[in-house]
């Protein structure tokens, strides 16, 4: 029982729009992206540092802004991208949630094996 309790749960948050066919949602790897935007102003950079093609995160937030049906970054060419208030506002949200399920995700994992078992 002493193993279990060193391990930790894991949570992963997505947000979909239900009303559409794609599969495409928000969810840690565009979280990363837009806090890459944010922190470096382009998503090359952000691309870059997480060692991702532009190409391929250009199509994962094009593909994401489609299924959401919300613009996610404005893009000023040569001269990076911002995430959109929308984006912002989103992002933020995305993370104090993705932080409250890893907490209590922790705190019900550590109660389940704390338990006696039946």
């Amino acid at each position: 029982m002493g193993q279990l309790q060193s391990l930790t749960a894991g949570v992963r948050l997505t947000i979909t729009n239900p009303a559409s066919e794609s599969t495409s949602a928000f969810g840690p790897g565009v979280a990363k992206l837009c806090l890459g935007v944010r922190d470096h102003g382009s998503l090359n950079a952000s691309a870059k540092a997480m060692r991702m093609a532009y190409s391929k995160a250009w199509r994962i937030i094009k593909d994401t802004e489609d299924s959401l049906d919300i613009q996610l970054l404005l893009r000023d060419g040569a001269h990076g991208s911002t995430l959109t208030d929308e984006g912002n506002q989103l992002l933020d949200a995305y993370l104090r949630i993705q932080e409250q399920l890893a907490a209590e995700g922790q705190r019900l994992f550590a109660a389940c094996v704390s338990e006696p078992r039946r």
